[in-house]
């Protein structure tokens, strides 16, 4: 069993991690220098192992102080989140949340609603990050994912699902007077198709062959790695582009795009919340993820 005292010196622990010095972390726990650096010392003999490296101006973790940090941070977070859900504070979120989303998607779609969430609770605080790819949430600080389709990545995650997108093949009027219409996916070899790029290899696309979707792969002329610089490009008249239908809307209402080969389109592809597997869901997670269910129900 571990020493019941052997927690304070794990959050003098995890304020040193997030210091520069042992200096600082005694001015943020108000204590000396000396009693930060023997806690860290106890620890350290407890554990059998360096926590830190130490020089006169600086302290920087180990590779086993960095894996306990991880460890014991969130661990911390769990305790301050099983607290915040007591009491009268509980019935509306507050604190600081951070969310990761698909870049175009999640600026034209998710990012909207989350400020109407903000603004109906004044106590939570976001923090919103875009990228293409499923991050880890734990070693990036992510307190919830939303992402498309299907989650083999997802190891350790638990999803809800928000709604689900239609996809169609757009591209703009000057692209089409000048190329053509394609009537076909066999007719696509002759065009310009802009697809979006990941871990070195450009995506394929999803259509509807006969009464299945699949994966197929267009001629990737343009690869890109950014879905709101994929739309940009398709306005921007240099080839064809698949994207979520909600993406496509403004464009297409505005005429700056047309939708093509609309007899292809695939089946609809899912949304989903995710966020880390934990003993106790987080009641900011848990309020905002009910909100966005709410929206997405009741949204375009």
């Amino acid at each position: 069993m571990i020493p019941i005292d052997s927690f304070q010196g794990v959050i003098t622990f995890v304020v040193a991690a997030r210091s520069s010095s042992f200096t600082e972390a005694a001015e943020h726990l108000a204590v000396s220098k000396s009693a930060v650096g023997k806690s860290i010392a106890r620890l350290e003999a407890r554990l059998g192992t360096q926590l830190f490296h130490r020089t006169t101006r600086r302290i920087s973790l180990t590779a086993d102080g960095e894996a306990y940090y991880v460890a014991c941070a969130l661990a911390l977070e769990e305790i301050g989140a099983a607290e915040s859900g007591l009491g009268p504070g509980s019935r509306e979120p507050l604190g600081r949340l951070r969310v990761d989303m698909p870049v175009a998607f999640g600026r034209r779609v998710v990012a909207p609603l989350l400020f109407e969430i903000a603004r109906k609770y004044p106590a939570l605080q976001l923090n919103i990050t875009f990228s293409d790819h499923l991050v880890d949430p734990i070693e990036e600080g992510i307190d919830l994912l939303i992402r498309f389709g299907d989650l083999k990545d997802a190891a350790g995650l638990v999803a809800r699902r928000l709604t689900v997108q239609r996809w169609a093949i757009c591209a703009a009027p000057d692209y089409l007077a000048r190329f053509g219409t394609p009537t076909s996916l066999e007719a696509l070899k002759d065009h310009h198709c802009i697809v979006g790029y990941r871990r070195g290899q450009p995506l394929s696309w999803r259509v509807r062959r006969g009464a299945e979707t699949v994966r197929f792969a267009p001629p990737a002329t343009h690869q890109i790695g950014d879905g709101e610089a994929m739309i940009l490009a398709a306005v921007a008249g240099v080839g064809l582009c698949q994207m979520p239908r909600s993406l496509f809307r403004e464009d297409i209402d505005a005429g700056r795009l047309i939708e093509v080969l609309a007899e292809h389109e695939p089946d609809p592809v899912k949304v989903h919340a995710l966020w880390p597997k934990v003993s106790h869901l987080r009641p900011k997670v848990r309020y905002v993820v009910d909100e966005l269910v709410r929206l997405c129900e009741h949204g375009p």
